[in-house]
């Protein structure tokens, strides 16, 4: 399992530093994404990611990287929403943390309701922001980091390769 996970890991970050596009940009596309990935907009993730990495100018496959990095984490989602629900009722609610949920509590007909959705999803969605703005900007300045050492040895092994060609020209 764990071999799976590097493997997954080392083949995106591959696929992100040999992008061709600026460290910055690359950066700006995985903070975006990355922080798309904790917000609770199931099946709209990507589509948002790429249309806001569009309209900053940003890496769009960066950004689409960014955003499945979060399947890592798929079995700890869970908890993740958990976590986010709890910050947010705390931020909405004078710093009061919400209610324990029992199984026998949730009765499909009363979650079908919009307020009962608003309830849930205003609270999440908020405290989706208060973990994904510092996750985004922990990856924007990680991936800035790395991709700048990449291309900064990728054009050094390319000014080589050009002197030794010119070499052998001459």
């Amino acid at each position: 399992m764990r071999s799976r996970i590097t493997t997954y890991l080392r083949t995106h970050w591959h696929k992100l530093v040999q992008l061709h596009d600026t460290p910055h940009s690359i950066s700006g596309g995985v903070a975006i994404g990355v922080f798309f990935g904790v917000t609770p907009f199931f099946g709209f993730k990507t589509l948002l990611g790429i249309l806001v990495a569009w309209g900053f100018r940003c890496s769009k496959v960066a950004a689409a990287i960014g955003v499945t990095l979060h399947d890592v984490v798929i079995p700890l989602m869970p908890m993740l929403l958990r976590a986010e629900y709890g910050i947010g009722y705390w931020l909405l609610h004078k710093h009061q943390w919400p209610h324990k949920f029992r199984v026998e509590q949730l009765r499909l007909h009363e979650w079908l309701h919009w307020k009962a959705l608003a309830n849930v999803i205003w609270p999440t969605f908020l405290g989706s922001l208060v973990i994904g703005i510092p996750l985004a900007a922990l990856a924007f300045y990680g991936t800035l980091r790395i991709v700048q050492r990449y291309q900064a040895k990728r054009m050094a092994a390319e000014a080589a390769a050009q002197e030794v060609h010119l070499e052998d020209i001459g």
